[in-house]
């Protein structure tokens, strides 16, 4: 049976619907859009590491993603456990010194004092704060059901980022071929470079945020243990590691690491007050983060996707402004992606070749929905 060619009108515009009725679904569901972006990032974060087994190993993908995976679980799982476990008599003597300091503070605000001959009575601020405690603890209580709700909530939601990682990292490369097949037969060779040249901003975007995180582990490790703060080595990893959360996580680090110095204090000046060591860590982590926010990140951030470092900053700015933590963590690299899908469309558009050089790696060609690698001097030409 021959079936009539719709005319190119009614083919944009049923296009132009289907295009329209995907925009609306997905802001239909934008609320629960962000742990779906968090599952594609995780499982961004641990393919390497499963493509590694696959290619030097004689596993199969779905074999270097179990093992993956399970391995991931248990590092998730496992850390923070064995941290508890290695670091428990350091907690027990923080939470008591916590609790001293509080205590202190009450005895000192019930007393009045005098600042230049006036004399001031702090005594119903050291009951509110008396009450503010007794209070918190026996509305925990009260506030079971709803903390259980929440709970509940996020470990629904964690499952769910759990199935989407597993079946990314399983899935993606038959995700893919299903993609670029979809698109008619002549397309699918530049489909696929497109492909292979925003993955390889995503995986330079990788390898920036690696070296960014090694560097301030290694600095902040270097400062504390300058300043004498107990336990410098496991505050600079933890330094290191915050760092894949933008701003956020660096700030987290350096309130622990002041927590730190303003309970223990430092151990090359142990007559130096707690508070003023505190301070002078809050005063050497805006010193270091200023460097890291104004010139290490941007630089090596710009370096990684080949933009400039003051347009790497102002997006990254503008991220956290409108979108918060996720927003920063993911705009370099998306940045960089709409760019060049932005400069395939308008080369095509103008009737020129669609990228301007070849890629330096071999190609992927995809051929009746089955992937063969072409050396780059061998692709024609569009």
């Amino acid at each position: 049976m021959t079936y009539k060619r719709w005319s190119m009108s009614a083919r944009y515009l049923v296009l132009g619907l289907l295009i329209l009725l995907a925009l609306l679904g997905l802001w239909y569901i934008r609320s629960v859009l962000k742990p779906l972006i968090v599952a594609a990032f995780i499982a961004y974060l641990i393919s390497p590491a499963a493509s590694y087994l696959t290619q030097h190993t004689k596993l199969s993908r779905r074999a270097s993603v179990n093992i993956v995976y399970v391995i991931s679980i248990l590092l998730i799982i496992g850390a923070p456990a064995s941290m508890t476990s290695l670091f428990f008599d350091e907690f027990q003597q923080i939470i008591s010194d916590i609790l001293d300091l509080i205590d202190q503070l009450i005895s000192w605000l019930i007393k009045p004092h005098a600042f230049g001959g006036l004399y001031i009575d702090f005594g119903q601020l050291a009951n509110q704060l008396a009450q503010f405690r007794t209070t918190f603890l026996s509305s925990l209580s009260e506030n079971a059901l709803h903390l259980l709700e929440q709970t509940s909530l996020g470990a629904l939601w964690i499952l769910v980022v759990m199935v989407v990682v597993y079946y990314l990292l399983a899935e993606w490369a038959n995700l893919r071929e299903q993609m670029i097949a979809f698109f008619p037969a002549d397309f699918r060779q530049e489909l696929e470079e497109l492909y292979q040249r925003v993955r390889a901003i995503w995986m330079d975007y990788l390898r920036g945020q690696i070296l960014l995180m090694f560097i301030v582990g290694v600095v902040f490790t270097i400062a504390w243990t300058i300043l004498g703060i107990p336990g410098a080595l496991v505050l600079g990893v933890i330094a290191g590691f915050f760092t894949l959360v933008p701003d956020v996580g660096p700030f987290l680090a350096a309130v622990l690491a002041a927590g730190v110095a303003l309970l223990e204090g430092s151990s090359w000046w142990p007559s130096l007050p707690h508070v003023i060591m505190a301070v002078i860590a809050m005063a050497v982590y805006i010193f270091l983060i200023m460097i890291k926010n104004f010139w290490l990140r941007p630089f090596i951030m710009g370096r990684s996707v080949h933009m400039p470092e003051a347009l790497v900053f102002i997006f990254i700015v503008m991220a956290t402004v409108l979108w918060g933590i996720l927003g920063a963590l993911l705009v370099i690299p998306v940045a960089a992606s709409l760019a060049v899908i932005f400069d395939y469309l308008r080369r095509r558009a103008l009737g020129m070749a669609p990228f301007p050089d070849p890629l330096p790696e071999t190609k992927t060609e995809i051929t009746a929905g089955r992937s063969k690698v072409r050396p780059p001097h061998k692709r024609e030409k569009k």
